[in-house]
Order: C-alpha cells, then structure tokens, then sequence
C-alpha cells in the first residue's frame, strides 16, 4: 500500500509527517526511532534495527554460556 506523504519544514530541518494510521501499523509513537534502510526496491522505513537478529544471536550466546550465573543472580 503506497501513501503519498509531503515534506515539510521542521524549524531549520527537513521532515515528513506520517499518518496516524502508519503509526499505529508500526506501533510507533512520539520519541520512537525509525531505521532508513536502502534495498535493491529503495529506501524502506523501519522501527527495526537491521542487526537486530545479530544482536539477539549474540545475546542467547551470553545467556547460554553464562545460565548458571545469571540464574544464582536473579535468586
């Protein structure tokens, strides 16, 4: 579904204004972070870090190796 959206002036920047509609698709709200991805189709607006997958690998990696640890401290 393609939405047309205008840029608008932001004090000395640049910005777009996106329907409430949208936001409530990416479940996003004042103070939210959107990530601007290029891809071979463009450019693709995000609320998901591209290396969020890396992230959470990496985070069940220090999980696993440190169970017992993390499992004496949350006693």
């Amino acid at each position: 579904m393609a939405q047309k959206i205008r840029i608008t002036q932001i004090g000395n920047s640049m910005g777009v204004v996106l329907p409430r509609e949208t936001l409530k698709r990416l479940n996003l709200s004042k103070g939210d972070e959107l990530f601007v991805l290029e891809t071979e189709e463009g450019l693709t607006l995000t609320p998901y870090a591209q290396d969020f997958d890396e992230q959470l690998a990496a985070a069940d990696k220090v999980l696993k190796q440190y169970r017992n640890a993390l499992r004496r401290l949350a006693k």
